[in-house]
């Protein structure tokens, strides 16, 4: 059995410095009333992974550290470990957790992690019974998660299918509900978007960048008598008669061709310059085609015009660029094949809703009906214990009544319970006592550790409302609830103290400071702290039935 073994705490409210080691079975912490019993609990908590506060750190110091040893049995927690690299020495971690003012952080064996690990871990080491769970327990809603609790070993898998149903479940309503908002388009709003769809499909973009194109050719159309003067004149300059460029040129190559027949040397420069003028009559040439075929081509020039008018009403509508009303166009043309297809989509969807919902009944009637035998055999160990506990005249019952069906199945389930022979059977939470209502949660804590994986269980004063033999019944079921699991209690009740294996006892001091100072008692101090608890003094008369109630 896996168990805390020790708590080192340093600087933490009004503790200075503090070691103790647990043991594996009962521990209880008793003290004088505000002395800070619930100091040790509420370590333990928060240094696995409970809130905490900068205000938690002793005045003066810089920070709290809380360090917690405990020995881990369970194969779940062990492997969750080792898949986070974190290698246990002899089944054993120290877990801790340093507090400043501006952080805190968590170590598990040296090694920095994450609050969601530590809570991961929490879950298979530590159970701690507060009397806020125990307002949790008596709201309904919290009943079905307990009875399915009891019985995980059966249906645990059923509700992980189940659970996992649902989610598909949920997802094609979803899909459904979308499907018929598309669906359920007024007919104008269908004819809008087809008309979108035919505006940019009957303009026919040739390509993203046709407007580009279209404004170079209506730049030159426009400029057309312009660029045939211009053209026609050079041509004219560099070959149109004797004293063009050309004609100037054919005589300086014969003289070129002269000097390389005195000089040659001089026959690179005759190469270079018969290539240059060569190029020169193709330019001219060209420039002569260009000006002949440049015509003032308004009819083109109108159509070019219309075709950008066209392309830019298209561009502030669908968007700036060309690619941006194609791309607008692509999700029209999606948007409308949905609504077309929906009919089908809408139909297909129904069909697989149907056959979900029949599948999740089908799946809940079968875990209903292993709920209901749970709750049988839940109620009545429950109303066993009960008894034990001084409620003989006591009935609990489970009920499990169908609701339609919601993420839990088709079952509300609810505490019934009733501690007098006379009255029926009410909710639990409308009836039970104080003292009622503690050894209701004894009684499932009593049968739930002997089925769950938890090592530890923490009881912060379950002996809240309960006097005489009933603290009797109660300490007896815990010293019986101790076999099974490690124990640590909260107790104002020396019958209860008595059954300890070992018992811590919590001192508050005042001097220049407040500081709480928790002892682990010998078996005379022990004894001193029962004579006290049970009649507020230490007496002859007091210390003997100390010693009545340990032997």
């Amino acid at each position: 059995m896996g168990m805390l073994k020790s708590i080192s705490i340093s600087n933490y409210i009004l503790i200075d410095e503090l070691d103790i080691e647990f043991d594996k079975s009962l521990n209880v912490i008793t003290g004088e009333t505000g002395a800070g019993k619930s100091i040790l609990i509420n370590a333990i908590d928060i240094v696995l992974g409970g809130k905490c506060s900068k205000d938690m750190i002793k005045t003066g110091a810089d920070k709290a550290i809380i360090e917690l040893t405990a020995n881990i049995t369970n194969e779940n927690a062990s492997n969750i470990l080792k898949y986070n690299e974190i290698e246990l020495d002899n089944n054993e971690i120290v877990i801790s957790r340093e507090i400043t003012q501006t952080s805190s952080k968590f170590r598990i064996n040296g090694t920095l992690v994450n609050l969601s690990l530590i809570k991961e871990i929490r879950n298979y080491i530590l159970d701690i019974h507060s009397q806020h769970q125990s307002y949790t327990f008596m709201q309904p809603k919290y009943h079905i998660k307990l009875l399915d609790s009891y019985a995980k070993s059966t249906c645990g898998d059923l509700l992980e299918e189940y659970s996992k149903l649902y989610k598909d479940y949920l997802a094609l309503k979803t899909k459904y509900n979308e499907l018929k908002n598309q669906s359920d388009m007024t007919e104008s709003q269908i004819d809008f978007l087809k008309f979108q769809i035919d505006e940019i499909e009957s303009a026919s973009i040739e390509t993203v960048n046709e407007d580009e194109e279209l404004q170079k050719e209506s730049s030159i159309l426009e400029n057309a008598e312009k660029l045939k003067e211009l053209t026609g004149s050079t041509s004219w300059s560099l070959s149109g008669d004797d004293n063009s460029i050309l004609s100037a040129l054919s005589t300086i190559k014969m003289n070129l061709s002269k000097a390389v027949q005195l000089d040659n040397s001089l026959n690179e420069l005759e190469e270079q310059f018969i290539e240059a003028n060569e190029l020169l009559h193709d330019v001219s040439s060209s420039l002569r085609d260009y000006s002949q075929n440049m015509d003032n081509d308004t009819e083109r020039l109108n159509e070019i015009q219309e075709r950008l008018f066209l392309l830019d009403k298209l561009k502030r509508k669908y968007g700036g660029t060309l690619e941006d009303v194609l791309n607008t166009y692509d999700k029209l043309k999606e948007e409308y094949s949905h609504i077309e297809n929906s009919s089908y989509e809408i139909e297909k969807v129904e069909q697989k809703i149907n056959q979900s919902e029949y599948d999740l009944k089908k799946l809940a009637k079968t875990i209903s009906e292993k709920r209901k035998n749970y709750a049988e055999v839940l109620s009545a160990l429950i109303v066993d214990v009960l008894t034990k506990l001084e409620l003989p005249k006591c009935r609990f019952e489970i009920a499990v009544n169908e609701i339609p069906l919601c993420e839990n199945g088709i079952d509300d389930v609810e505490f019934m319970i009733s501690t007098n022979v006379s009255e029926p059977l009410r909710p639990l939470e409308k009836v039970a006592s104080g003292g009622e209502i503690s050894r209701v949660m004894l009684a499932l804590k009593s049968i739930f550790a002997q089925n769950d994986d938890i090592d530890t269980v923490i009881f912060d004063e379950i002996d809240t409302g309960i006097s005489g033999k009933t603290s009797q019944a109660v300490a007896e079921e815990i010293a019986n609830l101790a076999k099974y699991r490690q124990i640590i209690m909260i107790t104002h009740q020396a019958i209860l103290a008595a059954k300890a294996n070992r018992h811590f006892y919590v001192k508050k001091t005042q001097g220049d400071s407040t500081s709480v100072r928790i002892y682990t008692l010998s078996e005379e101090d022990r004894l001193n702290a029962l004579a006290e608890l049970a009649s507020g003094e230490i007496t002859d008369e007091s210390l003997n039935l100390a010693k009545t109630l340990i032997n």
